[in-house]
């Protein structure tokens, strides 16, 4: 298969939202959300998130060692968020959904690393962010939202067991409602 191609750029979460409402999805439209965790690297094997380096390095890896078409569309750490495959094309990053679904890939192995407090809170909020603005953006419903280890056709338990499925869902409600009512303040404040 060809490679799509990588965007390798990262965002804080107020960039990330500009970056996303100047996309135009024609050719794929993504149903819903698919969360992962990266397992290894842990948060301990990246204390300063991703790199540039890391990124291409996991650009290799996908397209050389793994003879894949693309990797997932976001790689997101304590500091940033990482666009890999163009949110604008289908991903791989789970069996079953890679053609209807974004990957989004969290630093870190939620089986062991905490996941509300330190940097795996962090983590959190940088992909709740990321899934607020997805979900706005794209008219996505937050309750869509699957966790990897619910693909039928998925043997591991990604994004581990300190991952909450129905906190991480509130917490995205919450943000899109933040989101909404500072978009609306700015609105009638210039």
């Amino acid at each position: 298969m060809a490679w799509k191609g990588i965007v390798g750029k990262s965002f804080s979460p107020e960039s990330f939202e500009t970056y996303c409402e100047a996309l135009t999805w024609s050719a794929w439209r993504p149903k819903f959300i698919a969360l992962h965790n990266t397992g290894v690297p842990s948060l301990a094997q990246r204390p300063q998130g991703f790199t540039q380096t890391h990124i291409a390095n996991l650009e290799a890896y996908y397209r050389d060692n793994q003879k894949w078409s693309a990797g997932p569309h976001l790689f997101v750490d304590d500091r940033q968020i990482w666009v890999f495959t163009p949110l604008t094309v289908s991903g791989v990053h789970s069996p079953s959904w890679n053609s209807i679904a974004l990957g989004l890939e969290m630093l870190g192995d939620y089986d062991k690393d905490p996941f509300d407090g330190g940097r795996g809170a962090a983590v959190r909020d940088n992909a709740v962010a990321a899934m607020s603005t997805l979900s706005a953006v794209l008219g996505l419903d937050p309750t869509t939202m699957k966790l990897h280890r619910e693909d039928p056709a998925t043997t591991h338990a990604c994004p581990g067991k300190n991952v909450k499925k129905l906190d991480v869902i509130q917490r995205v409600q919450e943000k899109m409602v933040q989101e909404t009512k500072e978009h609306s303040l700015h609105e009638a404040h210039p």
